[in-house]
């Protein structure tokens, strides 16, 4: 491998490697990447954890894995196909999440590098705090599309990942899925739900047609709903939709006259939700707009072609005909499932979001943009994930030379930029923000609630959800009393209790900590009359949202990232408990036991 043949790295940096222990969390398309990149560098001790199985829509883009493989584990497979590359490298794979009790601080620490490749969030604020509580290097990669980014992240020297806040993900009431979207998004989860509708398993929360309980609407909505020649091709009657498309045979002309046509109408006819919005334009299946367009001229991808209105119908039809036919080989009762990797099933939802787009004077998106939101789903695009690999692997060279200051992030963008750049890399790395609830040398959040309504159970789901803990105990500062705890039971009396009937009032401090995480923060109460749910401020500029009233019908939608410099983008000394007696009183314990750390001991899988 690389780093024996002589000449190649030099002497200090083929010693370094020879003695390094790396961890690689996540065997997806970034993972596998980094595995080979390793193995043919000559990396000789590897470990891999990754809980997922491989799928057919993986095998794309995570060349590790090919159809014999599907519904395997992904790390343990990309340990016997990495070690064919170079059967000489110890890679050692755990099939399990790397929040388990397993992977403890302890088991961090016996690693040089850690090298992040994750897909989801709450995994990743893990494995950033159990690298800064290690105090072992972490190599955070990620890819959005063609764009992508490598960041070094280590204590006391650069910002954490949790430095700067991450924006919540959205969610959207029923009735304006239904009838009144403003954002693409609004028309992608509207036309996720009918592809459910006609196709998939029906959900009432997800019903597409006009809703006349909108409160908005009033009146006398749909009173003047529709004409007979309105109605004469599909009929807006309040049924099932699927049993009114299987009446039509999925007839496509029919669908398209009901959906955005006749719809459209009924929603016309509720005046009040147009009193200060632009109404939207019914759409007729012979008068479309594009179709005597001359071809355009499109010098990018395929998928990154906005299609005009008319091809839409197009492809609405075609794939309306290969759904139906697909769902007719099914057994009776069996449904089909949407699937950003499925051609037509991502044709028909690209297709009906950019109708219903125009219908509302929403700008219209490529497919490839489209399957970027659609459910919260970056695509994934196998030669970003190749070079981010590539430079995180490089990163982790550097750091074992000892270059630290160099370990600047670096950024690949999706095109050259105004100085003939592609891949940007910061100057400096990021210090860390003096006031991160993470990363801080004494960390502390505001949490702004209704101490008359927020529950014990409530505040449990804030330090989850909020201050993503996987076990949080919480004690009152300076009086040594357990309000909270992760042992099952010990404080669940209290769970439907507000915070004030068990004794918490404006400008209380809390001292929580997660002892999975070898995290402890100060949390300081703030009461707040009118807040409905709750929200944490770290400072007086960004303050973190908690979730709001859940009114949505819909999946969630998200944008997809930008890379650019880090800087622009996001103690207790008693363990003592409340016990509820008899009276109503509180009485102290003795200091709870905390619970040991699992053996670190690793053991390779067959």
């Amino acid at each position: 491998m690389v780093a024996r043949v002589a000449g190649v790295l030099d002497e200090k940096l083929a010693e370094a490697i020879a003695n390094s222990k790396i961890l690689v969390v996540g065997a997806g398309g970034i993972g596998c990447e980094i595995l080979k990149n390793l193995v043919l560098t000559g990396f000789p001790q590897i470990a891999i954890i990754d809980l997922d199985t491989i799928d057919v829509s993986n095998l794309n883009r995570q060349f590790l894995f090919h159809k014999e493989h599907v519904g395997k584990s992904k790390a343990q497979v990309a340990k016997d196909s990495a070690l064919s590359f170079n059967p000489n490298v110890n890679i050692v794979a755990h099939h399990d999440s790397v929040i388990s009790n397993d992977y403890g601080v302890s088991y961090f620490k016996q690693f040089n590098i850690v090298m992040n490749a994750l897909d989801n969030r709450v995994a990743r604020n893990h494995v950033n705090r159990m690298c800064l509580a290690a105090n072992v290097p972490l190599i955070e990669t990620g890819t959005a599309g063609y764009a992508g980014q490598v960041e070094l992240i280590k204590k006391g020297l650069t910002q954490c990942y949790e430095c700067q806040p991450k924006a919540p993900q959205k969610s959207f009431p029923g009735c304006t899925i239904r009838n009144t979207p403003s954002e693409p998004i609004h028309c992608i989860v509207w036309a996720k739900h009918l592809f459910n509708q006609l196709f998939g398993e029906e959900d009432p929360d997800q019903d597409v047609s006009p809703d006349t309980a909108d409160p908005e609407a009033a009146g006398d909505a749909g009173a003047s709903a529709l004409t007979s020649e309105g109605t004469a091709t599909g009929n807006v009657e309040r049924k099932s939709t699927r049993a009114w498309a299987s009446d039509t045979d999925y007839d496509p002309e029919k669908l398209f006259s009901k959906l955005f046509g006749d719809d459209i109408r009924y929603l016309l006819s509720m005046e009040n939700l147009w009193k200060k919005r632009r109404p939207p334009t019914p759409l007729t299946w012979d008068n479309l707009p594009g179709k005597d367009n001359p071809p355009t001229q499109h010098t990018g991808l395929p998928d990154q072609r906005v299609w005009t209105v008319h091809e839409c119908a197009q492809v609405f039809a075609d794939s309306c005909k290969v759904l139906k036919a697909d769902l007719k080989r099914r057994p009776d009762g069996d449904h089909l499932v949407w699937d950003k990797d499925e051609k037509s099933s991502m044709d028909f939802v690209t297709a009906c979001a950019n109708i219903r787009a125009h219908i509302f004077n929403i700008p219209l998106k490529s497919r490839f943009e489209i399957k970027s939101m659609a459910g919260n789903i970056i695509p994934a695009i196998a030669t970003a994930n190749a070079i981010v690999a590539g430079l995180a692997v490089l990163r982790a060279q550097t750091l074992l030379k000892g270059n630290i200051e160099s370990c600047t992030s670096v950024y690949l963008r999706p095109k050259v930029n105004h100085r003939g750049q592609l891949f940007v890399p910061e100057r400096t790395l990021t210090p860390p923000k003096p006031k991160c609830y993470v990363c801080a040398p004494k960390p502390e959040v505001a949490l702004a609630c209704n101490l008359k309504q927020l529950t014990l159970k409530d505040l449990n789901n804030v330090f989850k959800e909020g201050l993503n803990m996987q076990a949080p105990d919480a004690t009152v500062e300076g009086k040594g009393l357990v309000v909270l705890s992760s042992e099952p039971g010990e404080t669940d009396h209290n769970n439907e209790k507000t915070l004030e009937e068990i004794g918490l009032n404006d400008g209380c401090a809390l001292l929580v900590d997660d002892f999975l995480q070898n995290y402890e923060v100060r949390v300081r109460l703030q009461q707040e009359d009118d807040e409905k749910s709750w929200r944490l401020v770290t400072d007086t500029d960004t303050p973190m949202l908690g979730p709001q009233e859940d009114k949505t019908n819909g999946s969630n939608g998200a944008k997809e990232p930008k890379p650019g410099p880090s800087r622009s983008k996001e103690e207790s000394d008693s363990d003592m408990e409340i016990v509820e007696e008899d009276d109503g009183g509180v009485t102290t314990k003795a200091p709870k036991r905390r619970r040991t750390e699992k053996s670190d001991t690793v053991v390779e899988l067959c």
